[in-house]
């Protein structure tokens, strides 16, 4: 049954209704759908619209309509969008007191809500797996704190750090992706429902109470925008987009350092596949689908940016394309995030091999140049003597480390025996005391501070 035929004289053609139906994908709001629905017919019954026994009437056939669906003794099938579907089903197991209950109510107001309902569900969930993820990172950065590690400028070695200093970069990234999607929750959590079509209605609804019910904090201010409002969605997606851009920027990083270039870690067997050719491949699917379906919900941002972008006041049908880019995109970064979690608390770090890169690439350079700078030379002068002493270590086959210190004061009267213990990586991050730095006892310090973030989540 077509809620809407009674205007048409003619069935709509075959091609255009599969066109036109959603059901095949916004039935997964079925649970926020009768949700809904029961609230507003609450709503009705409280604002005398309905009378008590057609509420309760109502509620209980909604109710049981739940029930069957989760009990799989009802199949969604056989109507254009669920929102249709419960109600075909309610006026068949209620009779014409089901009818009542689209009353002071749009299917474009109702599928605002819906969607700002599943949302809400969605960043509930993502929060507590952000938390878990960020809490994984930080119990393995406690654990490698004193594991010395390059960190890189420009892919080239920079300056040693420590594993755990990298780990906690990861951590305080997902702890900000979890903040941005509770800050996006306070503009999900808003209520349209009331608006109607576009201009409200002219029964005497109580919209506070009907928000009430549901669990939101307000009700929108203005029918127009309540029911063309999409810009929540859009942010969730950016915060989605978000969060998988840095799986994909960790990623990144372990599948170069899989690779026997690097050999910084060790691939778990349960997070890794073979080559159906090479017998000795043991490769970093895993870490390449994570980098790769990175650019997915980024592509579910872009379709909802571009559905939305030239859109007059109020609802419009392109607004039917805003479902498929938020249930892929929930069900993509729900994913990943379990998946990662899991690595990470797998996953084996070669720590001999990370200590040994450490002091690669010159990477105590800046050392050398600020032990004379805390000597009284000026740090562009002592940027320029320790360009030379870099270029005679090249020349001459030697490493800061090797060099003596008759050598260092070849370029510098300013050099003294101290000078060896600075340019070793170990002393170089435990001086790195700042916050926010790599020293061990500042890492302590991260590592508290990331485990209340994660408590406050």
């Amino acid at each position: 049954m077509k809620l809407w035929s009674g205007r048409f004289t003619a069935e709509l053609n075959e091609i255009a209704e599969l066109f036109n139906d959603s059901l095949a994908f916004d039935r997964t709001m079925y649970r926020q759908d009768i949700a809904g629905s029961v609230a507003h017919c609450k709503m009705l019954g409280k604002c005398g619209i309905i009378d008590a026994k057609e509420r309760d009437a109502i509620c209980a056939a909604l109710d049981g309509i739940l029930a069957d669906i989760d009990g799989g003794k009802l199949e969604i099938v056989g109507a254009e969008d669920i929102h249709s579907f419960v109600e075909n089903e309610l006026v068949r197991r209620a009779g014409d007191v089901g009818k009542k209950l689209h009353t002071a109510r749009s299917r474009n107001d109702q599928v605002a809500t819906d969607i700002r309902l599943y949302l809400r569900d969605c960043i509930d969930k993502t929060v507590a797996l952000l938390k878990s993820l960020a809490r994984a990172l930080t119990d393995k950065a406690d654990a490698e704190k004193l594991t010395a590690m390059p960190a890189y400028t420009h892919m080239q070695k920079a300056q040693p750090t420590t594993l755990g200093h990298y780990l906690c970069a990861y951590a305080n990234m997902f702890v900000r992706d979890a903040d941005r999607f509770k800050d996006c929750r306070k503009r999900v959590n808003v209520l349209p429902l009331g608006s109607g079509a576009c201009a409200s209605t002219t029964f005497p609804i109580d919209r506070e109470y009907t928000a009430k019910l549901l669990g939101f904090d307000g009700v929108t201010q203005n029918s127009l925008d309540g029911v063309s409002d999409r810009d929540f969605a859009i942010e969730y997606l950016s915060c989605a987009a978000q969060t998988m851009l840095h799986l994909s920027r960790i990623n990144e990083e372990f599948v170069y350092w899989s690779g026997e270039e690097f050999g910084f870690i060790a691939l778990p067997d349960e997070y890794s596949t073979g080559s159906s050719i090479m017998p000795q491949k043991k490769n970093p699917d895993v870490n390449e689908l994570l980098r790769g379906k990175s650019g997915r919900v980024v592509g579910d941002l872009v379709t909802m940016l571009t559905v939305m972008k030239g859109l007059p006041l109020a609802y419009n049908k392109d607004m039917q394309e805003d479902k498929e880019p938020l249930f892929d995109a929930d069900a993509t970064l729900e994913l990943s995030l379990r998946v990662f979690t899991a690595f990470i608390n797998k996953v084996g770090f070669n720590r001999a091999a990370l200590n040994a890169a450490a002091a690669g690439g010159y990477s105590c350079a800046t050392e050398c140049a600020d032990y004379l700078a805390s000597r009284g030379l000026p740090f562009r002068s002592a940027h320029e003597v320790t360009g030379r002493i870099v270029l005679y270590c090249v020349e001459n086959g030697k490493t800061l480390q090797n060099m003596t210190v008759e050598e260092y004061k070849q370029f510098s009267p300013l050099f003294d025996g101290g000078i060896l213990t600075a340019v070793q990586p170990q002393s170089a991050i435990a001086r790195r005391n700042v916050i926010g730095g790599c020293a061990p006892s500042e890492l302590d310090r991260q590592i508290a501070t990331l485990r209340a973030e994660c408590d406050r989540l």
